[in-house]
């Protein structure tokens, strides 16, 4: 089944040469030019995954990222975005988007990056894969994420970091470490961004993401998983 794309800029050029990649590299594309008009094409279209700015008119992609999010939150997001500082991307990041990319870009980094996340959101090592800390559950064919008897929703890229954790419980992982199990290869400018999933992973797992218990931090190393969840 072929897999749609919804690319949303207020950039025509851009678009343009997206959708032209995407569409020959085998995707089904949607299109739209500011943050209202791409959350209206969402819902028509069902998307796999949205191709996003950051920047654009009627509504930014912040706003458009938390409100997709609420009402998809199985929707793949990766952002394009111009600015420069890094806690702009970060904020993304926190709101739900499982990657960035940004401009200028390069078309194939890009069908690339959306290559492997959609990898990362349809398949695991293996489809029956269950993995178990205590009283977390991952499964890997149902994509499902339980903490006791409460569902965890989490995004793919959410999805595939926990995993990495819960294949070895206690031990220290750096965000290079993190970063290449989940890309493929790390990307020293991109380290920072694993703080935000981590973030992420944790508001949605811990009793008090503030004080964590589950996914700990390890200064000067990385981060770890509790091997008592």
């Amino acid at each position: 089944m072929t897999q749609t794309i919804l690319v949303v800029d207020d950039e025509p050029q851009i678009v343009r040469v997206l959708r032209g990649y995407l569409e020959q590299a085998g995707y089904r594309v949607a299109i739209a030019y500011n943050g209202k008009e791409g959350l209206f094409a969402a819902r028509q279209e069902k998307p796999d995954l949205v191709i996003l700015d950051l920047q654009m008119p009627e509504m930014d992609g912040l706003e458009f990222t938390r409100r997709l999010r609420t009402e998809q939150p199985e929707v793949a997001i990766i952002m394009l975005t111009a600015r420069v500082e890094e806690t702009d991307r970060i904020v993304g990041l926190e709101m739900g988007a499982d990657d960035y990319v940004p401009k200028p870009f390069s078309p194939r980094e890009v069908v690339a990056r959306v290559r492997a996340v959609l990898r990362r959101a349809q398949s695991g090592p293996a489809a029956a894969e269950v993995l178990r800390v205590g009283s977390l559950v991952l499964d890997y064919g149902r994509r499902e994420v339980k903490l006791g008897d409460r569902l965890v929703e989490l995004t793919a890229t959410e999805f595939d970091l926990l995993a990495i954790f819960m294949r070895a419980p206690g031990r220290v992982l750096s965000r290079a470490d993190l970063l290449e199990a989940v890309q493929g290869v790390a990307f020293e400018a991109y380290e920072r961004t694993v703080d935000a999933h981590i973030k992420n992973l944790r508001r949605k797992l811990e009793p008090d993401p503030a004080n964590p218990v589950i996914l700990l931090t390890v200064r000067g190393a990385g981060y770890r998983l509790a091997d008592d969840v």
